[in-house]
């Protein structure tokens, strides 16, 4: 195994030792960032289906149903459209306020001005590619925002690679097979996504099957690949052996 590889495993297992991992009931966070493709059309779903399941964990008890603002950039609504109310979750299809921000500098304030909000129930984001303006500083605002009005922030960003950001939950999402409903197997599955929670903070990092009936957000755990012994047996052969 390469330095750089054994460097990564015992990263991994210290931070697994300090945290726990993550799993569909844990307290969501307040702020949470998605990496996706945009040619995948799975990140979309991935980010209703954690919003939908931090949104049922956090009204379970009230009756209240608040508005969700969903605030795009130009480049996001070119590569993924709008949003479809008839497709959306049943509990989402009529809460949502969205808006259209002529650049990802627009977008950031909608966001932020979003999140101060403590009549919204949640905001979401997208934001296409790796706009300058989204920088380390934009992502502590946000962050800050949110946790300090208690109003969850859900952020897809299309094909943009993971630079420096605060939130607090970084996932990369992408599509996955389906299981086949017993009663019919040519019949399509319930949505299922490939989760790989890279940084987080108070989880440790890993990977998950996550799966939405409709009802619940379900995820299985994928185990990590087993290397084997990390240097090969010698044996008793001559070092100078090929």
């Amino acid at each position: 195994m390469e330095l750089a590889s054994l460097s990564r495993a015992v990263e991994l297992v210290q931070a697994g030792a300090r945290n726990p991992r993550w799993h569909p009931g844990a307290a969501p966070a307040l702020h949470s960032e998605i990496f996706a493709a945009s040619s995948d059309g799975g990140g979309t779903g991935a980010l209703l289906a954690l919003a939908n399941a931090a949104l049922r964990q956090r009204e379970r008890d009230t009756v209240e149903q608040r508005a969700l603002l969903w605030v795009q950039d130009r480049a996001a609504i070119r590569l993924s459209g709008r949003p479809y109310p008839p497709g959306l979750p049943q509990a989402l299809r009529h809460r949502i306020i969205h808006v259209a921000a002529d650049s990802a500098k627009d977008a950031l304030f909608a966001l932020e001005e979003g999140v101060r909000c403590k009549d919204l129930a949640c905001v979401i984001g997208e934001i296409a590619g790796n706009p300058r303006e989204i920088d380390f500083t934009a992502s502590r605002r946000l962050t800050l925002a949110a946790e300090r009005h208690d109003v969850p922030l859900f952020v897809l960003r299309h094909d943009a690679q993971p630079d420096l950001g605060s939130a607090r939950m970084r996932w990369r999402m992408c599509s996955s097979p389906s299981v086949p409903p017993l009663w019919d197997r040519g019949a399509p599955g319930h949505p299922s996504w490939h989760a790989e929670l890279f940084r987080a903070r108070g989880h440790a990092p890993g990977e998950w099957t996550l799966r939405d009936d409709g009802h619940a957000l379900g995820a299985e755990k994928i185990a990590p690949p087993d290397h084997g012994d990390l240097v090969p047996v010698a044996g008793a052969r001559p070092l100078a052996a090929g």
